[in-house]
Order: structure tokens, then C-alpha cells, then sequence
């Protein structure tokens, strides 16, 4: 009986609970991004890296919100640099910079501009927002799509490391937007 009951306890201590992630904030989260996230997102479903597949694959529409690397600030003139590569779920599109707390006028608009160009303006056309692991990026950017009024959004907080993890490829992308958050 006693064995029993410190087994449960400890079962109870291990298990993983609601109160182990974070609330959802009110708005949007701002900084720290890079953080333990929700395990939910009101008015959205909460997909992993199988559900992402199966998502994709009945025509969802995956976008990665991975802010772009901008030119190093102070780099003397001539210097040669080049923009990093990005590797993306094969088939998403990067929309970067789009999960900030909160966008600038112009890229709030090319994100809105983009959202109806991919869902050909159907707000009930499925959505997978991601990034990587533990990056509130995605959540806010997917939360912005709801309160857009998008009826069918899914979050994918795991991002390319859980796809990864999956055993899942990456390919090389390029933005599909140029506005910044600036």
C-alpha cells in the first residue's frame, strides 16, 4: 500500500502538467522569444510534427514567422556579407519577421496581404504557423491570424527542430516578404 502511494506520488510529480507551460498571455509576447511556450492557443489547434503532415497534406498552408538575419550594424563600407541561408519545412512559406509583439504598419499590412494571397482570401482555408522549438514567434503570429478572423489555424510550437526530430527533411527558402519590423 505504501509502495503504491509513493508510486502515484511520484507519477503525480513527474507527469506533466497545464501548469508546467506557460499561460497565454493577454496580447502578444514581446522578449524574451526564445522561451517556454503555451500548451494551447485559444481559438487554434496545437499540432505536432505527425499532425503538421497530415495537415499539410490535406492542403494547409504552412508558414514560417523565423525572423530574417539582417546585415550586421558597423560593418565597414565594401564589406562582403552575405544573408544566411534558411531552412524551412519543404513546401512552407517564410513570412519572417511577422511574429513580433507587435509589427510595424507596413509589415502588419504585407502580413494581412499575404495571408489572403495564400488562402485566396478564404478565412476558413487552414493555416500552420511555426518557427522553431520554444519560440513564441509562432504563437503570436498564428493568435494574429484568429483575431484576423482565420477559423481554421494551427499552431506547430515544436517549429523545424521537433520536424527534424521527426525524421523529417528541411530545404533552402527564401522570404516571401521584404518588409521589416523596423
Amino acid at each position: 500500500m505504501i509502495r503504491r502511494a509513493a508510486t502515484l506520488a511520484l507519477l503525480l510529480v513527474a507527469a506533466p502538467t497545464h501548469a508546467d507551460a506557460p499561460a497565454e498571455p493577454p496580447g502578444f509576447r514581446g522578449a524574451p522569444y526564445n522561451a517556454p511556450v503555451p500548451d494551447r492557443l485559444t481559438g487554434g489547434s496545437v499540432l505536432d510534427a505527425a499532425a503538421t503532415a497530415r495537415w499539410q497534406a490535406e492542403g494547409a498552408v504552412l508558414i514560417d514567422v523565423l525572423p530574417q538575419i539582417r546585415r550586421p550594424e558597423g560593418l565597414p563600407a565594401g564589406t562582403l556579407w552575405r544573408v544566411p541561408g534558411h531552412e524551412t519545412i519543404p513546401g512552407a512559406v517564410w513570412l519572417p519577421d511577422t511574429g513580433y509583439d507587435w509589427l510595424a504598419p507596413p509589415l502588419e499590412s504585407a502580413f494581412y496581404a499575404a495571408l489572403d494571397r495564400l488562402t485566396g482570401g478564404d478565412r476558413s482555408a487552414p493555416l500552420v504557423f511555426f518557427c522553431k522549438a520554444d519560440c513564441w514567434m509562432s504563437w503570436n503570429a498564428a493568435r494574429r491570424a484568429i483575431l484576423r478572423g482565420h477559423s481554421r489555424v494551427g499552431w506547430f510550437p515544436g517549429g523545424t527542430d521537433a520536424w527534424q526530430q521527426a525524421g523529417r527533411p528541411l530545404q533552402s527558402t527564401t522570404p516571401e516578404l521584404n518588409a521589416t519590423a523596423d
